[in-house]
């Protein structure tokens, strides 16, 4: 496990993260269930370069926040005053439902966005962090086809 924090570690701290890293590291990890994953994150992103990182940045995103299977809030953002607030235009219209789904072989918890052909992903790195990958038609919501990587923490 130290092996697998210390890779995340790096790659979240580096100037630049290359997805073969990042994907190498999804491999190791757990996955999760989405009875595990229930309650409020703060999030981050991985330095890919991505157009979703300028967006995220633009709209002040803080996190995540998975009330229930089926009530997740993908875009939980900062308004001027500092205060959370969901998001709704910059998450396509709508908010998201939370389900076991399969991807690159193995099935774990995946937030499905209402109004966007999108899924996010998710796989343990500790108790209190995931790992994200976004994918999808991600051309449709940010004109490219790459996956966007990123990381969630616990948020009291």
């Amino acid at each position: 496990m130290t092996d697998i924090r210390s890779r995340f570690d790096a790659l979240r701290g580096a100037d630049h993260a290359d997805p073969a890293d990042l994907d190498a590291l999804w491999a190791d990890l757990a996955t999760v269930e989405v009875e595990e994953i229930l309650g409020p994150w703060r999030g981050g992103d991985f330095a890919t370069g991505h157009v979703a990182s300028a967006v995220l940045k633009k709209v002040r995103w803080h996190g995540k926040r998975f009330d229930g299977p089926l009530a997740a809030v993908p875009m939980l953002c900062r308004n001027e005053e500092g205060q959370l607030y969901s998001n709704l235009e910059a998450g396509g219209g709508g908010e998201a439902t939370l389900w076991p789904v399969g991807f690159r072989g193995e099935v774990t918890a995946t937030m499905v966005y209402d109004r966007m052909p999108v899924f996010d992903h998710f796989k343990r790195v500790d108790e209190d962090t995931l790992m994200g990958i976004m994918n999808g038609k991600l051309e449709a919501a940010f004109g490219v086809k790459d996956l966007y990587y990123f990381w969630l923490e616990r948020d009291a």
